[in-house]
């Protein structure tokens, strides 16, 4: 009896457990069935709104970059020729002048007596020479009529000779007075912009007191560069002649903006520098405005051949990070991360020598929000907005 009530006890306790197992099992089937409506409630991830512009092939002419330096073609120091007091400092510092526009003046009464005094010796001069022209003549007339002599004659007409040398002595006393008088008025021999001024009103100057102020031309300028013999010789591999002067000079300046005139090359040096082997260039540069200014630091884009199709983009689309620089394109309605290489700049594009081809829709506005293969909504963009 004990042995059959045991049995069934057992019996019991293993059904218990099956049931339990089952109960599990039965739960663990249903949880994934429970989920999956809560799983398909989550909607799906929202296009972000790109605007994009396509790669394009554009003509770009090959061009060579080099560090140049501005120089004013006339630049002139403002020295005085005569000694005296400063009476008027008559130009504002810094401003644009003409030629022949008045600088400084002089203190001109001691000069103006110096001008009375010649003036004077010449009248007085001329008059002795007048004399000596009438006893010439009356000498002449005596030993004409046997009435005088040779030697009446010979005297008579060397002191005509040196009252005519005493006039002339006295034409140049007064036009040197003159000139020196002329030297109070200090003027502008050339057109251009003038520095600031090393004396003021009311001090002695004169030769020895060095340069009063400077004056610098501005239109049109002079942009000087060293160009290696490398450079040079790689010209040449083309097997095609180029004349410099029909080449097209621009200049770029430090904050990367492009200078709104095109020059061109006036001057190549007859040597080349034996330190630094390179050959200096001369470019003239129009400058109406005045923007360039004398010993400004520039970059200088030199074209040196016929232009050549390259794939540009803008410089808007480029990301840089430690494995270099990167851009996202638009492909089958997602964002794709697309590694280039870069070439030269280009206005505000840039050339792009692999990793992106003709026609991609690189995307240039809404970077911020893309990362790679999340859904995007491509807006093409005018090249107008782009900066292409």
């Amino acid at each position: 009896m004990k042995a059959f009530l045991k049995m069934g006890l057992e019996t019991s306790r293993e059904g218990n457990m099956r049931v339990a197992v089952l109960a599990i099992l039965v739960a663990g089937l249903a949880m994934p069935v429970l989920a999956m409506p809560a799983l398909a409630q989550q909607p799906a991830p929202a296009a972000v709104p790109v605007g994009t512009v396509s790669a394009a092939m554009k003509p770009i002419a090959k061009t060579l970059d080099f560090v140049g330096r501005v120089e004013a073609p006339e630049r002139v120091e403002i020295r005085a020729r005569v000694k005296g007091f400063l009476d008027e400092v008559l130009f504002t510092e810094g401003a644009v002048v003409q030629k022949g526009t008045p600088l400084y003046r002089i203190e001109p009464g001691l000069f103006e007596a110096d001008v009375e005094r010649a003036q004077g010796a010449l009248e007085r001069s001329t008059a002795t020479h007048a004399l000596a022209v009438i006893q010439l003549q009356r000498a002449e007339d005596l030993l004409a009529k046997a009435a005088g002599t040779a030697v009446a004659r010979d005297q008579a007409r060397a002191q005509e000779q040196e009252a005519m040398g005493a006039v002339t002595t006295s034409k140049a006393d007064l036009t040197t007075a003159q000139i020196n008088l002329g030297y109070t008025q200090i003027l502008s021999p050339i057109a251009g912009r003038i520095g600031r001024t090393s004396v003021t009103k009311g001090n002695v100057v004169g030769p020895d007191s060095g340069v009063l102020t400077t004056i610098v031309s501005q239109d049109p300028m002079y942009v000087t560069f060293p160009v290696s013999q490398r450079e040079f010789l790689r010209g040449e591999e083309t097997g095609r002649p180029v004349d410099p002067k029909s080449l097209k000079v621009q200049i770029v300046f430090p904050d990367g903006t492009i200078y709104d005139q095109t020059g061109r090359l006036d001057f190549l040096d007859v040597s080349v520098d034996r330190t630094t082997d390179t050959l200096l260039v001369r470019a003239v540069m129009p400058n109406p405005k005045f923007t360039l200014t004398d010993g400004q630091l520039v970059r200088v884009l030199l074209e040196n051949r016929e232009p050549e199709n390259r794939i540009v983009i803008p410089q808007a689309a480029l990301i840089a990070d430690q494995g270099g620089v990167y851009v996202f394109i638009v492909e089958d309605g997602k964002a794709a991360m697309r590694r280039v290489k870069l070439g030269a700049e280009t206005g505000s594009g840039v050339i792009i020598t692999e990793g992106v081809s003709v026609g991609d829709p690189v995307i240039v506005e809404g970077l911020q929000s893309v990362r790679a293969g999340i859904p995007v909504r491509a807006t093409p963009l005018p090249r107008s907005l782009s900066g292409m």
